[in-house]
């Protein structure tokens, strides 16, 4: 119904924010993928949403990018998994890195998130297995999981080494994606 919502951005308090469009605040449910991909209140934003509709309550979850979107609809089409749970994936995860995961069926890297057992973990790989299509592109490139190994081993938090291997080319060489995933760290 709500595809995408393009505005300001007015209110961040984890999970959620509050964006104006034309007068009208929404606030949305988003992952801390998104939360920290947000920019600064007040700047012009746009997300895209889900929206789902209970007898209870109607709730709105934003995304930063539609490959998020995607992952949590397919999230949420697992029995048994809801949008909270979806969002604690997505918000451990990275969408490549949740790929990744269930193209090596890595039961450990889903267990880290907190609220995800391991049979929840189990049931995830299983179901998202082949789903994730297009998404899981990254998911073949060793590259840039090799550079994010080597930041972590260097001492750079999760949180820093994703962001500076967001920017790399799955194509682009190991030594060459450290180096200029430290020159982006060195700016920030």
């Amino acid at each position: 119904m709500i595809g995408r919502l393009t505005g300001k951005l007015v209110g961040k308090h984890p999970p959620q924010v509050l964006v104006d469009v034309g007068g009208v605040a929404y606030e949305l449910d988003v992952p801390m993928s998104s939360f920290y991909a947000l920019p600064a209140t007040g700047e012009g934003v746009t997300l895209f949403t889900h929206l789902v509709v209970r007898e209870d309550a109607h709730t709105l979850y934003g995304f930063v990018t539609g490959d998020e979107r995607s992952a949590f609809r397919q999230l949420i089409r697992i029995s048994g998994v809801g949008a909270r749970t979806a969002l604690a994936v997505l918000s451990g995860l990275s969408v490549s890195e949740l790929a990744q995961a269930v193209s090596l069926q890595d039961v450990t890297r889903l267990t880290k998130i907190p609220g995800i057992g391991k049979k929840t973990a189990e049931r995830l790989l299983l179901e998202l297995k082949g789903k994730l299509g297009a998404l899981g592109a990254l998911a073949g490139a060793e590259k840039p999981s090799d550079v994010l190994n080597a930041l972590l081993a260097l001492g750079y938090s999760e949180k820093e080494a994703l962001a500076a291997v967001q920017g790399l080319s799955p194509g682009t060489p190991v030594a060459e994606g450290i180096r200029a995933a430290l020159k982006s760290l060195a700016k920030a």
